[in-house]
């Protein structure tokens, strides 16, 4: 299959005549049409073909065959530089049993003999022997004498051998009071191998750190693989002022082939100062290329690990429940200075009790905010109706619920609180207006098609399990649709300039191969994307 990929600068510079398409438009007012005329980045006509014809004698036409046609999708929370110098290390996503594992590692470090350290992600908790966490004496038999370091797949826990310990200075007697934990040999105390949450900066500090190049051809990597996707808005959900200048860099090159926008991150004992700062970033960044005006913050961790803030305690490990990051004084404190000050919010919060904990700090703020809890992937049956109430969005990733990656998952909280996981079409029916996105790198997968498959099929691309992994929390392809465009437009606060084909607003448009309506439903993920137009030009061709 052949494709061609080029750059802002380089585009065709005419309008443009997609006809003879299947038009989904997210446009309540018109759902459905044929054809779309676009001058310069913006759409100015959607309807029949012989309507759009009468106005687009100088556009160049292109005949979408009658496939389907939709916005550009917008991923609304991922780590997009992370995920794209990524790409150039070592991948071990759907690698799993402890001999395949080892095997790619040692390929690839002997691939890159110079490298300083051997780095990579993607592995997955359910792959380790008994369920156990990976040791570093998995790795140090077969890189004994080069630090590894190696993260997973959800990007909360890392797993390093002895000589990344022994540089970083980890010992039997190595105290950690922070947000995370050392992992230990139950029988010895030494450390395992394994460091949780905060406790992955001990040695990732140690990490060579990428210069301005390297990143900057790293990004350009990450946005060659975003257009092939389809992927024409990113929400960062973490972010520096020194990223932010990289992408100033890529738009002064007309190198920025997608939209993006940031929340920087912030910790519980942040002063108030630093909050005034980052408002400030919201007046200075406001274009439909980069803008900023978002923090992040992290309410607990992950359920894998224990880490999640959960009301009651973990099925497997009853003497912990997890715990939160901030306290509710420090989170209300906080969210009620960012929102005077106008900054959305998204908190972290995959534990049903840290769930209900950013719905408390919220309760008293504007509903018009649009404040976003991030992940969700548990929460108690009586909060689904206040993120309605409150106008909290639920920003969630259906790739995260693949059912070949929760056996873990499951059997830490047990079978009655499986059944609330996830809760797509709870929250809908509850009213609220749901958000999808990736958490790249922190996911098996970037691509929106996989995710609409999970959302509307609960099932793994090879049909396990044959019904479905907790079905009634399906959705269907138009609300997984609406949730990786429009909703995730609203959810940035832009639908008033992207999300939905209608005129006025900028030209991001997707065709695909196959119809998501019509194909069997098990069939979603072998949609490939055909076309990606990008501020009125052909970005992307298959």
């Amino acid at each position: 299959m052949r494709f061609f990929l080029v750059f802002a600068c380089c585009l065709y510079a005419d309008d443009l005549w997609l006809r003879n398409g299947k038009v989904w438009t997210a446009d309540p007012a018109r759902p459905w049409a044929q054809s779309i005329l676009i001058k310069g980045d913006a759409i100015v006509a959607v309807g029949t073909d012989a309507e759009i014809a009468k106005l687009a004698a100088s556009a160049r036409p292109i005949d979408l065959a009658k496939r389907l046609t939709i916005p550009g999708f917008n991923d609304a929370h991922l780590h997009f530089l992370g995920g794209s110098l990524g790409l150039s290390q070592i991948d071990l996503t759907g690698i799993c049993t402890l001999e395949t594992i080892q095997a790619e590692i040692k390929r690839f470090a002997a691939a890159h003999p110079n490298d300083k350290w051997v780095t990579g992600r993607g592995w997955e908790y359910l792959c380790f022997p008994g369920g156990r966490l990976p040791a570093r004496a998995d790795l140090d038999a077969i890189i004994p004498d080069r630090p590894v370091y190696l993260s997973a797949y959800d990007g909360h826990t890392a797993w390093v051998n002895s000589k990344a310990l022994q540089l970083a200075g980890i010992t039997r007697e190595t105290k950690y009071s922070g947000y995370g934990e050392i992992v230990r040999d139950s029988k010895t105390g030494e450390p395992a191998g394994a460091l949780k949450e905060g406790a992955m900066s001990l040695v990732r500090r140690l990490l060579p750190v990428p210069g301005t190049p390297e990143k900057l051809r790293a990004l350009e990597s990450g946005l060659r693989l975003a257009a092939s996707l389809g992927i024409t808005s990113i929400q960062n959900a973490n972010g520096s002022l020194d990223e932010l200048a990289l992408y100033e860099e890529l738009e002064r090159q007309r190198k920025l082939t997608l939209r993006a926008t940031f929340a920087m991150s912030i910790g519980p004992m942040e002063p108030e100062a630093t909050l005034a700062e980052f408002a400030a970033l919201r007046r200075k960044y406001n274009g439909p290329l980069i803008s900023a005006g978002a923090i992040k913050i992290m309410m607990d961790g992950v359920i894998e690990s224990y880490t999640a803030a959960m009301l009651d305690p973990y099925t497997n490990r009853p003497a912990t429940s997890g715990s939160a990051a901030w306290t509710p004084e420090q989170f209300a404190k906080t969210v009620s200075i960012a929102d005077k000050l106008g900054l959305q919010i998204f908190t972290h919060a995959i534990g049903d009790r840290a769930v209900r904990m950013a719905l408390d700090g919220y309760a008293n703020l504007p509903a018009t905010s649009r404040h976003r809890i991030e992940h969700i992937e548990t929460i108690h049956p009586s909060d689904l109706p206040r993120f309605a109430a409150l106008g909290v969005l639920p920003s969630m990733q259906p790739i995260h619920a693949d059912p070949a990656t929760i056996e873990v998952w499951s059997a830490a909280i047990g079978p009655v609180r499986t059944q609330r996981g996830f809760a797509w079409h709870s929250l809908e029916k509850a009213g609220a207006r749901l958000v999808f996105s990736s958490d790249w790198p922190a996911s098996i997968s970037v691509n929106p098609i996989r995710g609409i498959h999970n959302a509307v099929n609960r099932r793994t691309t090879t049909g396990l399990p044959p019904q479905g992994w907790i079905p009634a929390e399906r959705v269907s392809v138009d609300t997984a649709l609406r949730a990786y465009t429009v909703n995730s437009a609203y959810a940035s606060r832009e639908e008033h300039r992207k999300g939905s084909i209608r005129p006025g607003l900028l030209a991001d448009i997707v065709v695909l191969d196959q119809d998501l309506f019509t194909v069997p439903p098990m069939d979603i993920h072998r949609a490939k994307v055909a076309l990606t137009v990008f501020n009125g030009r052909v970005l992307y061709q298959k």
